[in-house]
């Protein structure tokens, strides 16, 4: 049986969303929506009707300061929701029915709540973005045909906080996939070698300034800060012929840095040497010059000398040419027709001091110079101890 259907002791309605009533019909909508009427009419000083407030009583009615007041506050509180206060490092976008109206800097401002907007927006935030970390972003074709591993990371902020909201909907997306295909780009520019090992820094200035036309071109209102790669190598599968190249390459690295080690050592001194050789013939051709010169002097002094007396000047000349003929050679000449004295010649010292002062002396040795034997008389005394053929020969003489 329904709630509502009449039945049990005296027919009472069952239903328990309302009260028991002999009506059974439905509610009279009119009827509501009448006494709501009413009860407004009685709030600002209207009267109700009098057969529906229950008793034919009025309603009560509110006076004019009752709803300044009232009114009053609801001013002050839409004020009061009005003031926001933007913190350091962050500039406020205000939007007026939904367009953009200004761009506020930190500290307390004021808006009309309900006409216009404020967004937030962090400028001072350095942001980060990670790509490669999934194999679809990491692997990527060189300009040599070959696959490379390459993990980047990316800083950034906001430049502009207008752009920032308004131009694309989602910013950092935008951002994401822009980087991508910056590297991409970049690096498939570039051979495997040069993204591996010296390229690294190269490649990343590149496609830091790549992906900043980007994001000017698309208007994002962010700024790149940082772009570093990570990490850059062959995929798994080639990792050991890559490495036994990598290794000749530090191999020839090595070789070419030692043989500049030896080079940095030898050229300076054999420029030395070299100097130094110059220096030398310089100085042999200077002495030559000057000994030639001297030779040519003297050879004009000569023959000046030659003119004026001709049979002294190449008498002397005889004497001195055979003077210094003489005195290389180990002879000695004795004038025995000129001198009828008995000479003793001490061939042994004789030899000695011409050879010790050939040189110096500049002469011949000649038998006017030697030292003389004792004759007559003189040599009485030690006649027993001279040799017979002496005696003989003196004798004969």
């Amino acid at each position: 049986m329904a709630w509502n259907e009449p039945g049990g002791s005296g027919g009472r309605d069952r239903d328990p969303w309302g009260s028991p009533s002999n009506d059974q019909g439905p509610p009279d909508l009119d009827e509501v929506i009448r006494k709501a009427q009413n009860k407004f009419r009685g709030l600002f000083g209207g009267g109700g009707d009098g057969g529906s407030s229950g008793g034919g009583m009025n309603a009560p009615s509110a006076s004019p300061r009752t709803i300044g007041l009232v009114a009053l506050a609801v001013v002050v509180v839409w004020a009061l929701s009005g003031i926001y206060i933007i913190d350091e490092g962050k500039r406020g976008v205000v939007t007026q029915f939904g367009a953009y109206a200004k761009t506020v800097e930190p500290g307390p401002h004021w808006h009309p709540r309900f006409i216009q907007a404020v967004e937030t927006v962090d400028v001072d935030q350095i942001r980060n973005i990670e790509i490669g970390t999934r194999s679809s972003e990491s692997l990527i074709l060189t300009q040599d045909e070959n696959i490379v591993d390459a993990k980047f990371s990316i800083q950034y902020q906001v430049g502009d906080p207008q752009a920032y909201v308004f131009n694309v909907r989602q910013p950092d997306e935008t951002l994401r996939q822009a980087a991508e295909s910056a590297i991409r780009e970049v690096i498939g520019k570039s051979t495997l070698d040069m993204v591996i090992t010296t390229g690294r820094a190269e490649i990343a200035r590149r496609a830091s300034e790549l992906l900043q036309k980007s994001l000017d071109d698309y208007g994002a209102g962010l700024l790149v800060t940082n772009v570093n790669m990570q990490s850059a190598q062959p995929p798994n599968e080639v990792q050991d012929a890559f490495a036994d190249a990598v290794k000749a390459r530090e191999d020839q690295q090595r070789l070419i840095n030692e043989a500049e080690v030896y080079a940095n050592g030898v050229v300076p001194e054999a420029r030395g040497t070299a100097s130094r050789r110059i220096e030398e013939a310089e100085g042999y051709a200077q002495r030559r010059i000057a000994e030639a010169e001297g030779e040519s002097d003297r050879f004009l002094a000569i023959l000046e000398e030659y003119q004026m007396a001709p049979e002294v000047t190449r008498e002397r000349l005889y004497i001195e040419t055979l003077e210094e003929v003489m005195t290389k050679v180990g002879k000695v000449m004795v004038d025995v027709e000129g001198s009828g004295n008995l000479m003793y010649l001490p061939l042994e010292k004789m030899m000695q001091g011409s050879g010790g002062s050939g040189s110096g002396s500049g002469g011949s040795v000649f038998g006017s110079s030697m030292p003389k034997l004792p004759t007559g008389n003189e040599s009485s005394g030690n006649t027993s101890q001279r040799n017979p053929n002496q005696q003989r020969s003196r004798e004969v003489r």
